[in-house]
């Protein structure tokens, strides 16, 4: 039964991994990557992601089986389409690299356990999300609402051993055997997490909103939490939420100092007064900043994914200091 990620050291995380298994695992999720790929470019177009056969963008060509080989066709036709040579973006082989990575890291990690299928399903989806809101700034429902049942029932199945698991137990005589106490009590982990992180994005958009008198989340951000809080729980969501604020923060003062950089040069050749060039270019950047929609899906997606392998850890050492 899982409780959590076994504490085994990075160099010694393949040892007793089946060479077999892993070739496997790793094979099975680029061809997951693959199918993720076609999802990323239809669900957000409101197309089925099971017909037609997928085809070139440009030429509209059924692309052949031959010509569908994860990574293996990418290489070959180098990045262009058989029959117009149209570019084809590399995202396609980083999305089947990833997936193929996260779930041979996810066996490694796991073992052939439930707990193993369990983070490659969250995994996958956490992926095509990723890079859906990359791509187009939405999070389809398709992905996100089905991913909160997963995560829910799966937590029946593979005990959350969270806030709730941990102390609620030593408080309460439960009148259930130890084994049914332990799923309801991780169902209601699972059940705690989406709420929780659902509503701090939602508060956290409400007082965006009113602050700017803009949009700064909007509900697929909602909802994406609430897919990650039913698969980790409440402790890892809140971790989640703050890792991923602080990345988009330093993201975009980066992006803001960058621009203020490139027109403080840009300016300089308008104006003879270095101090008035970098004071317009600033208002520049505030302005390009301003109006810009960051996909915050992105840093949620990708620190939730942290916080899968070494969330636990992060949170015992930083325990450890105070």
């Amino acid at each position: 039964m899982y409780s959590r990620p076994r504490a085994v050291p990075f160099r010694t995380l393949f040892e007793d991994v089946d060479p077999f298994c892993a070739v496997a695992i790793f094979a099975l999720g680029l061809a997951f990557g693959s199918f993720l790929n076609v999802c990323i470019y239809r669900l957000p177009l409101d197309l089925s992601v099971v017909s037609p056969r997928s085809a070139c963008p440009q030429c509209k060509r059924p692309i052949a089986f031959y010509d569908n080989v994860p990574i293996v066709s990418w290489l070959i036709l180098r990045g262009r389409c058989r029959h117009c040579q149209a570019h084809i973006s590399p995202r396609y082989m980083v999305v089947e690299l990833l997936t193929g990575g996260l779930f041979l890291g996810s066996y490694a990690y796991f073992g052939l356990t439930l707990a193993g299928l369990k983070f490659c399903v969250f995994g996958f989806l956490l992926l095509g999300l990723i890079f859906t809101d990359a791509e187009t700034k939405l999070l389809p429902n398709k992905l996100t609402l089905p991913g909160i049942v997963i995560g829910v029932l799966f937590s029946l199945v593979v005990p959350v051993h969270d806030v709730v698991s941990q102390f609620l137990p030593g408080v309460l005589n439960l009148p259930f055997s130890a084994d049914i106490a332990t799923h309801l009590l991780s169902l209601v982990d699972s059940l705690l997490g989406a709420a929780v992180g659902a509503s701090f994005i939602y508060g956290a958009g409400a007082a965006y909103l009113r602050w700017r008198g803009t949009e700064g989340m909007g509900f697929g951000d909602v909802k994406l939490m609430a897919m990650i809080g039913a698969f980790i729980g409440m402790k890892l969501t809140i971790f989640t939420i703050f890792a991923a604020s602080l990345a988009g923060s330093l993201c975009g003062l980066s992006t803001v100092l960058i621009v203020w950089s490139k027109r403080t040069h840009r300016f300089a050749r308008r104006f003879a007064d270095v101090e008035v060039a970098r004071r317009r270019a600033w208002q520049s950047a505030q302005m390009v900043y301003r109006h810009y929609q960051m996909p915050f899906g992105v840093f949620l997606g990708s620190m939730a994914l942290l916080a899968l392998f070494v969330g636990n850890k992060v949170l015992n050492w930083y325990g450890g200091l105070w």
